[in-house]
């Protein structure tokens, strides 16, 4: 069927980080009114910062006409109770299931019969997430990628019982970010995930058995292979804890072959995280 390419008029995102806070830059800078809840008002301000950052950075490189008209489509608050009605709520926090269910049933609870509610997980169980809500149907998983104002992809992820409808409509609203979606069914690690950790766990390896240096074998996987980010600076990109925690995941669920290298716990261990700390398989001071 013929998908209506049309931003959602509103769409809520929980969590200002790095990524919530560039999933609301994708849809603002499409049209959309966004509402970024954030846990208190420190947090809040410093997504709207983060925000208005890249938006003016979209702008500077001639992606964006006006990251002023942009900006002004975005707000922030921090109680769920006061958000408004949206067609798309965004769950884009921590990786951590609990976590995220909590956050899924507040949304659940607020929002109206018609709207969408997503979860921008990269590896936990979209099925898991869904057991914890009263109307599984509309929900799906919306995979975007770092950094999500330049990244072409969003990973669309359903399990059993997503409506088809939903899907529709999330694929919709990704081509009107200007975005290509993939749609995969529900399994550890997606696709993307499943694919890049495999790859990345590897290099570390290799790395830790002295086959070649971090640079050596990301200009291999660039050159070779044409990735545009070789697996070890894409590591310290995603950062290292981020990847220990979906590597564990999938070594829970897939077996062994996901289990970490003990250079990635050591280099965790260690606070030795990626670009976020300045520090991990390249120095990002």
């Amino acid at each position: 069927m013929t998908v209506p390419v049309t931003a959602p008029g509103t769409v809520v995102v929980v969590g200002g980080g790095t990524m919530g806070a560039g999933v609301a830059h994708a849809f603002a800078a499409a049209g959309s009114a966004v509402v970024v809840l954030e846990a208190d008002q420190s947090l809040a301000d410093a997504a709207l910062a983060r925000i208005a950052a890249t938006l003016m950075k979209a702008e500077e490189k001639g992606k964006l006409a006006s990251a002023a008209q942009a900006r002004g489509r975005v707000s922030a608050v921090t109680d769920a109770a006061s958000l408004p009605s949206a067609e798309l709520y965004v769950e884009a926090v921590p990786e951590d299931a609990e976590l995220k269910a909590a956050v899924l049933g507040r949304l659940e609870a607020v929002a109206g019969a018609d709207a969408v509610l997503a979860t921008n997980t990269s590896s936990l169980s979209v099925a898991g997430l869904a057991d914890s809500l009263a109307t599984p149907e509309r929900f799906c998983g919306m995979h975007f990628f770092n950094p999500v104002p330049a990244s072409a992809l969003v990973e669309i992820v359903h399990h059993s019982g997503t409506a088809a409808g939903v899907v529709d409509r999330v694929r919709g609203w990704v081509a009107a970010l200007g975005k290509q979606a993939i749609v995969v069914a529900d399994s550890p690690g997606f696709a993307t995930s499943r694919l890049g950790v495999a790859v990345g766990l590897e290099a570390i390896r290799m790395v830790a058995d002295g086959v070649a240096s971090a640079a050596d074998i990301d200009a291999g996987m660039q050159l070779g292979y044409r990735w545009p980010v070789g697996p070890l600076r894409l590591t310290d990109m995603v950062g290292l804890d981020v990847r220990l925690g979906i590597a564990s995941y999938l070594a829970s669920t897939l077996g062994p072959r996901f289990e970490p290298p003990p250079l990635l716990r050591d280099m965790v261990a260690r606070g030795e995280l990626g670009k976020k700390t300045g520090h991990g398989f390249y120095d990002w001071d």
